[in-house]
């Protein structure tokens, strides 16, 4: 059977199958997935787990000789193989077909891996599983269906979300599952529990310095140069990753490049943001303030420079990636009409 993330409650309240694949590249939902496996063979009598990580150079016949071995004893177990990759090899393709063409009713087989392409989900050992026991797909969430995944999640520690609350929090971690857990459960250790607004989210992830870069953007939205360049230099002087601070200021010119575009060819402001998922409150002021300075052909240059910069820290271009990230942002701070490029 092959099932979803989603799904998995409903499949273990049902019974508990011989053997697990966990695929996907979202650890959040892997990781929970995982533990609802072991929660339910735990309550089923599998009270030992063997946990074995195959890496590069693992000897798959050890498993193979300790797999029999255990069988030996009484105990109910769980075999929980975490694999880097879903190609194991030939050593290991046969030692798990090994496994899955001898169950043992007093094991679980549970394995782990990255997200399964084309070619690895029609091996034979994934069609296997999918044959005698359950492949769980760990899909990630897509960011239309993020705040509804944010609101639910809320609702497990009692906190309830507006829609705006919920759409900021989705802004911020930018599809990062783990992200907005850590924030939610964050905010149920201040509030206890209630109505969570946007601006509780705002300030919430304004005081974490996870976050700084996007105060770095709304603060370069909001036309404040010297909090634009103090930010900036903490930034630096943490140690945070230029690329990152390249990728938001390169997002947020795209975003106020097709906005401007939908506003010069006749769309309302007020339906450009909603299309544009520009959210009310904290989010649209510093925009429409953003808009107000710079125009379409301004907009254009300030992508190309931002596309410049970028290949500076990917090493295409010659210079120095700080350098280049401060003229960037002093050049989307210049305020003299007319003018384009690089700040003087």
């Amino acid at each position: 059977m092959k099932i979803n993330a989603q799904q998995l409650g409903a499949s273990l309240r049902k019974s508990l199958a011989p053997v697990y694949l966990v695929t996907g590249d979202e650890p959040l939902v892997v990781t929970e997935a995982l533990d609802s496996i072991r929660a339910r063979a735990r309550n089923d009598g599998f009270d030992y787990r063997d946990l074995v990580v195959v890496d590069r150079g693992f000897k798959w016949s050890e498993l193979e000789g300790e797999s029999d071995n255990l069988s030996l004893f009484a105990s109910r177990r769980i075999l929980e193989l975490r694999l880097m990759s879903p190609r194991p090899g030939d050593d290991g393709r046969r030692v798990i077909q090994a496994l899955i063409d001898r169950p043992d009713p007093d094991r679980v087989l549970l394995i782990s891996t990255t997200k399964l392409d084309s070619s690895a989900s029609r091996s034979k050992w994934v069609k296997s599983i999918e044959t005698n026991g359950v492949v769980v797909r760990a899909w990630p969430v897509d960011r239309d269906d993020l705040p509804r995944w944010i609101s639910a999640r809320a609702k497990r520690v009692k906190l309830n979300f507006s829609t705006s609350a919920a759409e900021l929090l989705a802004d911020r971690v930018e599809g990062n599952l783990l992200a907005a857990d850590q924030e939610i459960q964050k905010l149920a250790l201040i509030l206890g529990s209630g109505d969570v607004d946007e601006a509780v989210v705002f300030d919430a992830v304004a005081s974490n310095t996870r976050f700084d870069v996007f105060r770095l953007t709304d603060s370069i939205l909001a036309g404040n140069m010297q909090r634009s360049i103090a930010i900036l230099d903490g930034l630096r002087a943490e140690g945070v990753e230029p690329v990152l601070i390249s990728w938001a200021l390169h997002r947020e010119l795209i975003l106020l490049s097709r906005l401007a575009v939908a506003i010069q060819q006749g769309v309302g402001e007020s339906q450009a943001f909603s299309k544009f998922r520009v959210w009310p409150q904290q989010r649209q002021p510093l925009v429409r303030s953003a808009l107000r300075r710079y125009d379409v052909g301004r907009l254009t240059k300030l992508i190309s420079q931002a596309a410049s910069v970028d290949d500076v820290i990917k090493g295409v271009r010659r210079g120095r990636p700080w350098d280049e990230l401060t003229q960037l942002v002093l050049a989307m701070l210049d305020r003299g009409e007319g003018r384009s490029g690089r700040a003087a």
